[in-house]
């Protein structure tokens, strides 16, 4: 099995050069560089099986590299930052970030944060280009399982691996109420790692990607302290 190569965007370089050694005696192949516009060239050469990402770069934020990647690419991706408020958790989680870890941290930990989002991407489905792949259709939704695909009304959704996972339930279970903690289990691999806001984010972000399409089309419905359901009317 070949090396996972791994991206660390870090401006700090001390902290660089203890993350590069942290995940170079775990086995991995790791790149360095120390910001947002090189980290997006580098990726677009030779992509890469993961990155840590550093929030607060010298000439765009973490942030606006997890957009500009969550584009085209699924990778997984895991903040870095000083700052410990719960905001930046959620907003890390509503752009497509699969971990945070707030600094200073040790590089065990990163690397078992590392590691154990590995186990959790390993499932991850996989698009590939069987035209009779299985279908599921809720109204002017439409699924196509095996490609990994999306569509409203004929228009491709980009969605996460999460924002799909909990439309394929709701869509076959219409009308059912799922609470956080059963949507957690059904589609995170290891919802004992998730944050406590994470269904909350991915259901934000599922809608606002509807919204795109149709802004008046709002199939999530939300119930009060207990959770969320799927609407086919």
């Amino acid at each position: 099995m070949s090396q996972s190569r791994i991206l660390v965007v870090e401006d700090e370089p001390a902290i660089a050069e203890t993350i590069l050694y942290a995940l170079e005696s775990e086995g991995f192949e790791a790149i360095h560089c120390g910001t947002g516009g090189e980290a997006l060239i580098a990726f677009r050469e030779r992509p890469t099986d993961f990155i840590v990402l550093d929030v607060g770069l010298p000439d765009i934020t973490g942030f606006d590299v997890c957009r500009e990647l969550r584009k085209t690419s699924d990778v997984p991706i895991l903040f870095l930052t000083a700052r410990e408020g719960e905001i930046d958790r959620v907003v890390g989680l509503e752009i497509g970030a699969d971990d945070y870890v707030v600094k200073p941290f040790s590089p065990r930990e990163l690397t078992a944060r590392i590691n154990a989002i590995f186990r959790r991407t390993a499932h991850r489905p996989k698009p590939v280009e069987d035209s009779d792949a299985e279908v599921i259709k809720n109204g002017r939704l439409e699924l196509l399982l095996e490609r990994y695909l999306a569509r409203l009304d004929g228009r491709e959704l980009d969605l996460s691996r999460y924002e799909f996972g909990m439309l394929k339930i709701f869509m076959k279970h219409p009308g059912r109420v799922y609470s956080r903690d059963q949507l957690m289990e059904q589609v995170w691999d290891e919802p004992e790692a998730a944050l406590d806001r994470t269904v909350d984010a991915h259901i934000k972000t599922l809608r606002r990607k509807l919204h795109e399409v149709d802004p008046d089309f709002d199939p999530v419905k939300t119930h009060r302290g207990i959770g969320y359901s799927f609407s086919d009317d």
